[in-house]
């Protein structure tokens, strides 16, 4: 076997894989979002920008993704410098952290419903405190900026884990011999981190960065059970024209918008944390 042709034979099952699970559902979408009847038309997208939901639905989809995955990256920064200081205890430690991860996204929202609404866990437990007179209605659909600290909240409880996992993995490949010198040379732990590790963790931040922000587009069951369609987002509209209002159309068209701003979000991730020519050397 010729050895030029042994890496396109290794990557062809992975390729194959993209190609029919990934590229070709992807036009498919395409095509229903550009087409109405047998014509190709942009007659979905208008009608998708022109529904009094898209405008909210989009920006509440951008504002949570842009406090979110922020608070995400610093609390796993954070854990993840714990976890690779510790000594004893580190695999108990970090196995706690983690928690979150094997409870769906659906359960994750259910669990701080309990804990939230107005008969929850967390107005009787202020309530025989002595701290609440009465319960407070915290996801009432009148209280907007309630349902939106609440879906954040539950999010980052359950997927900031992802991150932290991803973190910890590059933070076990840097060197130690680096923080040393920076040690011996007199720099503080603070410097240490900002100067050595976050440098030297960029490829593990991109791919954390990234994968977070795509997921955090893509929220879905975690604000159908906090706050049903009191707080519209671009996935759950494409649910509710898909199977509730049966337009398959407009549907793809809130997919590829929901695509588009995953890409654009990968593409300023991949800028912002690029690494220069000279440093690869």
């Amino acid at each position: 076997m010729p050895s030029r042709a042994l890496p396109y034979l290794l990557l062809a099952p992975a390729a194959l894989f993209l190609a029919a699970f990934f590229v070709y559902p992807a036009v498919q979408v395409a095509l229903i979002a550009f087409s109405r009847g047998d014509e190709l038309t942009m007659a979905n997208f208008a009608r998708m920008a022109g529904h009094w939901k898209f405008d909210t639905a989009l920006w509440n989809t951008i504002l949570l993704a842009a406090v979110v995955v922020p608070l995400q990256l610093a609390l796993a920064l954070f854990m993840g410098q714990i976890v690779t200081r510790m000594g004893r205890g580190r695999d108990l430690v970090l196995y706690v952290f983690t928690i979150p991860l094997g409870i769906s996204d659906l359960a994750a929202g259910i669990i701080w419903l309990a804990i939230l609404e107005q008969n929850g866990f967390l107005n009787s437990f202020l309530y025989h405190l002595g701290l609440l007179d009465s319960p407070v209605a915290r996801l009432s659909y009148q209280n907007t900026l309630g349902l939106f600290v609440a879906v954040a909240i539950a999010e980052i409880w359950r997927a900031t884990a992802i991150m932290l996992v991803i973190l910890v993995a590059g933070m076990g490949l840097i060197p130690k011999e680096y923080d040393e010198a920076a040690q011996v040379f007199g720099a503080s732990p603070w410097q240490r981190f900002v100067k050595v590790t976050l440098p030297l963790l960029k490829p593990s931040l991109q791919t954390a960065l990234i994968l977070r922000t795509i997921l955090a587009f893509e929220v879905f069951a975690v604000v159908a059970a906090l706050a049903g369609t009191s707080m519209p987002m671009l996935m759950g509209e494409t649910y509710a024209w898909e199977f509730q209002l049966q337009d398959r159309g407009v549907a793809a068209s809130y997919a590829l918008v929901i695509l588009g701003v995953s890409i654009a979000a990968t593409l300023a991730f991949l800028w912002w944390l690029r690494t220069p020519k000279e440093a690869r050397a």
